[in-house]
């Protein structure tokens, strides 16, 4: 993590999702350069967390603060989106090659696509894939394109769901080092949703609790897991808690 200031800051927020639940964010601080990752049951408002993150989603009260920029209910401003890359739980594949998938975002920017993408493609281990039909691939190599459609576009944020659920731990470690190295290369700011709490103490600088839309407890990876100060948290980390 760096010594930057923050790069984002959450106050007040409030998002309605239907007459029974809300995630209400008091507070939240993302430092420039760090990797928090979010935690919690599935329902506890992670997605829409990283929804409102991205601009995707509106908050109904409260503002979204990153760097100089600051929105509510608003749509943030283009150079601010284009800033900021969302890779999904469950990605879609355009009906072109794995090539064009993973060159789709630069060629909208006008950016120059051919060397940057063979090299994302080659990093990832898709070199040999890359004039198959994306729609034909396994699940796996799915979300292998994505990351390496959002990692090619060098985003000052990128902000991640589940980025590995239900892949087997050879893609699990590839997409983990390749983060890494390009977190370490590019000083990226990285919001990771997972239920793996192994993979929050490899590679996170902080862990955040998020149960029934609330913030619970934000920590620096090791006092989160070995003295958390809310019991809720421990029971999260000790796998006793019941939801």
């Amino acid at each position: 993590m760096t010594d930057s200031p923050f790069l984002y800051r959450l106050d007040g927020i409030r998002r309605l999702l239907g007459p029974e639940f809300t995630l209400a964010i008091d507070r939240l601080e993302i430092a420039a350069g760090e990797t928090l990752c979010i935690v919690g049951p599935t329902g506890a408002g992670k997605t829409t967390l990283l929804r409102l993150l991205t601009g995707l989603e509106s908050p109904d009260q409260g503002e979204v603060q990153f760097a100089q920029s600051r929105w509510g209910r608003q749509v943030p401003a283009a150079d601010v989106l284009r800033s900021i890359v969302l890779v999904p739980q469950r990605p879609i594949m355009l009906a072109r090659s794995v090539r064009a998938n993973v060159e789709y975002g630069l060629r909208l920017r006008n950016v120059a696509s051919s060397e940057r993408s063979r090299q994302m493609l080659k990093r990832l281990g898709l070199e040999r894939l890359s004039g198959q039909s994306a729609r034909t691939l396994s699940g796996g190599q799915i979300q292998l394109v994505a990351l390496a459609r959002a990692l090619v576009l060098e985003p000052k944020v990128l902000l991640l769901d589940e980025p590995t659920a239900n892949l087997d731990p050879a893609y699990v470690r590839l997409i983990e080092d390749v983060l890494r190295e390009f977190r370490s290369e590019h000083q990226t700011t990285f919001v990771w949703a997972t239920h793996n709490l192994g993979q929050v103490q490899r590679v996170a600088d902080r862990a955040c609790l998020l149960l029934d839309g609330r913030i619970v407890e934000t920590a620096p990876v090791e006092p989160f897991f070995k003295n958390p100060r809310d019991p809720r948290t421990r029971a999260f980390v000790e796998g006793t808690m019941v939801y």
